[in-house]
């Protein structure tokens, strides 16, 4: 019997049969396809009781929504509903434990959970109870796999979606119930390996931007000189800084505007709009980047960005972050933003000095607590205070930081590797074993669970294994200096 290329460990079955469904491939000869609707006692959603009125909520019954569904066992509920509102509404039925529940709208499309206890849903879950033809278990993996199948079966217009109809006519790949069992024990104990490394890795991340933040906010507040003479700030929360260097509004040194505001209608060709959903920490990103026709917009609305500006973000989650315009984006227009364009010290300082602690933290921060919708404005911006040494300084500092931050930053892109190629073994292991390309009839869970990070990936995943060999938890730690 031949290997399989995912792991090298794992055998593949004698013989094979057509399983009639293209995405699938082959099957074991003595495997069996499964609709949903005939392996699954039932397959229902449920409902939203309205909020005016009813008493339909406050209750003692879970109601599941699929921003609760998280690929994992849904023990209890963000929302519950009273028996009345399952009296009134029959679609509110009671679900038993371990149905397995899938999302069938929008941007949460092929999202799944188990119910830990008895539960109902909403309009926007698909539920399938425990079945004695499909382990529930079995089934949540195979669900799992094929997002992708699923999402194409998709119809709309804006947002993806399926409904219960085509979830129920899906086929499934299946062994006999016992073996399901067992692929599904198997699967629990590989993927639980492969969530405790990406979880690592996700931790190693956090700490590697922490450093990056510590980097620039100390190179912008105390300099890069140890042996400068110091000073009192006079601000309790920022201490001692070097003494020569000067304490001075951002309005002073800056130059603040507004962006545009409400945007013409998006082009498939045109002119770049910077948005806030475009500024990650002093970086523009191209992810949801849309583009413009500038002859839509009034002339005396337009900003044009230029080497140097500065973004800065006015309102929601990322209120107060803010990106530098490198000549890659040069010409650009500013959308509902802020652009600061500074006129009496370095771009980059400034930039840098926007992302410290000692401004976004301990000043931005301290406005955008005024409200519920967190918000900035040109005035509040202007009065926060930058510390300003000499313009020569400035460029030894910026020097400074962008050598230590781009150390940092290439770690981070190697984890950010490592945890995508995890997870593209995980859904690549979770589908082979459920559609039988893999045999693991004979799999024992090991008696010990000290496997290492480099042993736990091993096999002739070539790619996966480099990366994981680069890229442990120590050696990174030490290379970054946490």
């Amino acid at each position: 019997m031949g290997k399989v290329g995912l792991s090298g460990k794992y055998q593949t079955y004698p013989e094979y049969k057509d399983s009639g469904v293209e995405w699938i491939g082959e099957i074991p000869t003595d495997w069996d396809m499964w609709k949903i609707t005939h392996a699954c006692p039932y397959v229902a959603s449920g409902t939203t009781p309205k909020t005016d009125g009813g008493n339909y909520y406050d209750g003692t019954n879970l109601w599941v929504t699929t921003g609760e569904l998280r690929e994992g066992v849904i023990l209890d509920t963000t929302k519950k509903v009273t028996d009345k509102a399952l009296y009134d509404l029959p679609t509110l039925r009671i679900h038993p434990k371990g149905s397995v529940v899938i999302a069938m709208y929008g941007a949460t499309i092929g999202r799944l959970g188990i119910l830990g206890n008895n539960a109902t849903t909403n309009q926007a879950c698909c539920v399938m109870p425990p079945s004695d033809i499909i382990n529930n278990k079995y089934l949540f993996y195979w669900l799992y796999s094929t997002r992708q199948e699923i999402i194409n079966l998709s119809s709309g217009g804006g947002q993806p979606n399926v409904n219960q109809e085509k979830i129920s006519s899906l086929k499934v790949s299946a062994p006999t119930y016992k073996y399901q069992v067992e692929i599904a024990n198997f699967l629990d104990y590989e993927t639980a390996k492969i969530a405790t490394l990406i979880e690592k890795q996700q931790q190693l991340i956090k700490l590697l931007k922490e450093k990056r933040q510590a980097v620039i906010s100390h190179a912008v507040t105390k300099g890069i000189n140890p042996n400068a003479p110091m000073r009192d700030s006079g601000v309790e929360w920022l201490g001692e800084v070097p003494e020569h260097w000067d304490i001075v509004p951002i309005k002073h040194i800056s130059k603040i505007r507004y962006g545009i505001g409400e945007p013409p209608k998006y082009q498939e060709e045109g002119i770049p709009l910077i948005r806030a959903t475009n500024i990650r920490s002093g970086k523009i990103s191209e992810v949801g980047l849309v583009l413009v026709n500038p002859d839509h917009i009034p002339e005396n609305r337009i900003v044009w960005l230029d080497k140097g500006d500065i973004i800065v973000v006015r309102s929601g989650a990322g209120t107060g972050d803010s990106s530098i315009i490198s000549h890659f984006y040069e010409g650009s227009i500013a959308g509902f933003d802020m652009v600061v364009r500074p006129i009496k010290c370095l771009p980059e300082f400034l930039g840098y000095a926007l992302l410290s602690n000692y401004i976004r933290n301990n000043q931005i921060d301290l406005e955008k607590t005024r409200a519920a919708q967190p918000h900035l404005n040109a005035e509040e911006l202007g009065e926060c205070f930058a510390l300003m040494p000499t313009n020569q300084e400035q460029r030894l500092i910026v020097t400074h930081i962008e050598r230590k931050i781009l150390k940092l930053d290439v770690l981070i892109v190697k984890a950010e590797k490592v945890i995508t190629l995890m997870q593209e073994r995980r859904t690549a292991l979770i589908s082979a074993a459920v559609t039988g390309k893999i045999d693991v009839r004979d799999w024992v869970a090991p008696e010990s669970s000290s496997n290492t990070m480099e042993s736990c990936l091993r096999g002739n995943d070539a790619e996966l294994n480099a990366a994981v060999d680069l890229n442990t938890e120590a050696d990174l730690s030490k290379e970054a200096g946490l």
